[in-house]
């Protein structure tokens, strides 16, 4: 992963910023989905008040998890190919 000094190459620093916009992206149209499916009963039907209430509120709370967990998980399993498969070990005799 490093390049001349320890710097990154383009196409590491590339790569790099491609997965954290899929990391954002994806995470945001689960939210979306996650929301629309919790909250979207009480935006649509007539509920008693306490559901009116609760849905949209659980719905929020859900999709701010979700959304942080997708980001996480996404760019937890990146690694770029240059890096070895076990730490302190090269890529030819790991």
């Amino acid at each position: 992963m490093t390049h001349q000094g320890g710097r990154r190459s383009q196409a590491e620093r590339d790569a790099i910023t491609v997965e954290i916009g899929y990391a954002l992206c994806s995470a945001a149209f689960a939210t979306v989905v996650v929301f629309g499916a919790v909250a979207g009963p009480a935006l649509l039907f007539d509920l008693p008040a306490t559901a009116e209430r609760l849905l949209p509120r659980t719905g929020v709370v859900l999709a701010i998890v979700l959304f942080v967990a997708r980001v996480i998980s996404v760019l937890v399993r990146f690694r770029p190919a240059s890096a070895p498969d076990r730490p302190g070990r090269t890529g030819l005799d790991a």
